[in-house]
Order: C-alpha cells, then sequence, then structure tokens
C-alpha cells in the first residue's frame, strides 16, 4: 500500500512496532468501561417497549443518526487524528483478515438451511459488524485516537463487508452494488475524511467542537437505536443456522484477528482495537437490508438481537483475552 502522509505528523505517529497515539487503560477499567454503551442500548429497549417513544420516533432518530450524527463523527475523526495509512498498515491487514475469514464461513451458511432465502438473508450476520458499538467503546477506552482508527478500519471494511451482503441478497433483490456501496454514508464520510486527512484540509478549528457535539450525540443515540431494534421472535425457525452465525461473529472472527494481530505484531493499542473491532455485535443494519432486498427480515432482526444480547458478555472477555 502507498503511504499517504502529512510530513508533519510523520514524527512519532503510528508504525508497526509503536502503540498509536493512546494508551490503553487497564483491562478491568476497559470492561467498566463498556457498562453505559449496554446501559444506553438497554435504555433504548426499555424506551421502545415501555413508553410512548415508540416505532414511529426510533425510526426517525435512527435516520438522523445515520444520514447526519455518526457520519459527521467518522469524517472529524478520520480527518483530524494522528495518523497515517502507512503506519495502519499492518491493523488493516489484521481487520480485512479477519473479516474475509467470517465472509467465507458465512457464506458456508447457505448449505446450512433449506430455506435459501433466509440462509441468503442471515449469512451477513456472521461478517457484518456494528459501527455504532465499535466507536462508542473505542472512544471509553482510547478516546480520539482509537476511534480514528475504527474509522480507517469502516473505510476499508465496509465496502467489502457490504459488498459481500448484497451478493448473497442479490438474487431476491434489484438493486446493483455499486449504488448500494455508493449510497452509504458511513463510508462516503470515511472516504472524505481520509482525503482531507492526506491532503492536510482538516476542518477549521472553529468546527471542531460542533464536530465533538454531534459526535457525543451519535454515540449516544446510535446506542440506543440498538437497544430499540431488538426483537427475538424468528430465530428458532433456523435454529442450527443461527448458532453457526453467532459462533462464526462472536468466536472465530474475534480470534482470528487476535492470531492475526500477534502474526503481524501489532503493537498493544493497535491489538486492542482490531479485536474490539472483530468481537463487537453484528450489524443492526442488516435487518435494513434484509427488507429492502427482499429478504427474511424478520429471521435477520433475531439474529441481530441475539448477537447484540451476547456482545454484552463476549466483547469483555476478548478485551480481558488482548489484556491478558
Amino acid at each position: 500500500m502507498a503511504p499517504i502522509v502529512r510530513p508533519r505528523l510523520a514524527a512519532g505517529i503510528a508504525s508497526r512496532h509503536y502503540a498509536v497515539g493512546f494508551k490503553p487503560l487497564p483491562m478491568s477499567h476497559d470492561v467498566l468501561l463498556l457498562f453505559p454503551d449496554f446501559a444506553l442500548i438497554a435504555l433504548g429497549f426499555a424506551l421502545r417497549n415501555w413508553t410512548a417513544l415508540q416505532r414511529d420516533v426510533w425510526a426517525g432518530v435512527e435516520r438522523l443518526v445515520y444520514y447526519v450524527l455518526f457520519p459527521a463523527l467518522l469524517f472529524s475523526t478520520s480527518s483530524r487524528a494522528n495518523y497515517t495509512l502507512a503506519g495502519a498498515a499492518p491493523l488493516i491487514e489484521a481487520g480485512v483478515g479477519s473479516l474475509l475469514v467470517g465472509i467465507a464461513l458465512g457464506y458456508a451458511a447457505l448449505g446450512l438451511a433449506a430455506d435459501r432465502r433466509c440462509a441468503a438473508s442471515g449469512a451477513q450476520c456472521a461478517f457484518r459488524f456494528n459501527s455504532y458499538i465499535a466507536l462508542a467503546v473505542a472512544d471509553g477506552i482510547g478516546g480520539r485516537q482509537a476511534v480514528s482508527l475504527v474509522a480507517v478500519l469502516i473505510a476499508f471494511c465496509v465496502p467489502l463487508s457490504n459488498a459481500a451482503a448484497v451478493w448473497a441478497l442479490a438474487r431476491h433483490g434489484r438493486r446493483g452494488l455499486l449504488g448500494e456501496l455508493m449510497r452509504n454514508p458511513l463510508l462516503l464520510a470515511t472516504v472524505a475524511g481520509l482525503l482531507a486527512h492526506a491532503l492536510g484540509l482538516a476542518p477549521p478549528r472553529l468546527l471542531w467542537p460542533v464536530f465533538d457535539r454531534l459526535g457525543g450525540a451519535a454515540i449516544a443515540l446510535g446506542l440506543m437505536t440498538v437497544g430499540a431494534g431488538l426483537q427475538l421472535g424468528d430465530l428458532h425457525r433456523q435454529w442450527r443456522l443461527s448458532a453457526w452465525l453467532i459462533a462464526v461473529r462472536h468466536l472465530i472472527v474475534p480470534l482470528t484477528a487476535w492470531a492475526l494481530a500477534h502474526a503481524l505484531r501489532l503493537p498493544p493499542a493497535q491489538t486492542l482495537v482490531v479485536v474490539l473491532f472483530a468481537a463487537v455485535p453484528t450489524a443492526s443494519s442488516a435487518y435494513v437490508l434484509a427488507a429492502r432486498m427482499g429478504g427474511d427480515a424478520p429471521y435477520v432482526a433475531g439474529v441481530v438481537s441475539l448477537s447484540t444480547i451476547l456482545g454484552a458478555v463476549s466483547l469483555p472477555l476478548f478485551l480481558l483475552l488482548v489484556g491478558g
């Protein structure tokens, strides 16, 4: 990969043998820092099910987060942070490598269920990742520098994971792959931020507090929308398929990321970020894609919900594993 670097940031910034701009907290603190994130998910679930703030409210909140707040956060962190893509290359290799393993094993699920439509819809749950949770946990553990590295992983992994998910569903839908990618606001914002960073065109300092406030709102509201979307009703229809998808997402992919981090000799901070990224629950937008492309949306909603609940246990365990 050709280096994209601003000379004034080159000295002392991320390299293969140097921690990337932040020092991870002790693992016991990392695990405690996950509590607010999953508490916000629980709050979203409670508000959605036990108050007057029901589906119509959360549909609007989710659109606001998806099209405005999170793109602002991704652009801000990827354009302002102190990193180089050359220095982050091993991190990207580990993240993309673990994602490719998840895609291969997700496609293997197509042969596990008699209902091909259900399998094609659910396969994406094995490898897609919840950007909201990844960014929230990264912010708590490593601040802006950790968030910027997660943003880099998102920039490389979102096109690949979306392409793989769309390909599996293509036989049931009518939308083109390129169009799906070009309409993804998270991808567009991150690419714009990376280009701004490479060209030395970071936002004016006057706007930094605006982006910081938008980012804080994005994390809080994004996590609450994850909780508001939880529903487990249709999991029982394909329990073998569900067990396989969950095992890939919450066991095989994180272990692969950890093994690749060690093989590539990533520094502790980068290892923490890539394992964190690989261990988060599957993307809540998997349900939206399945519904939009004529897949089995209720089944996908169940897998996403189960993955989110299990993430409250598996993500702290993998953070402890990395700390060990």
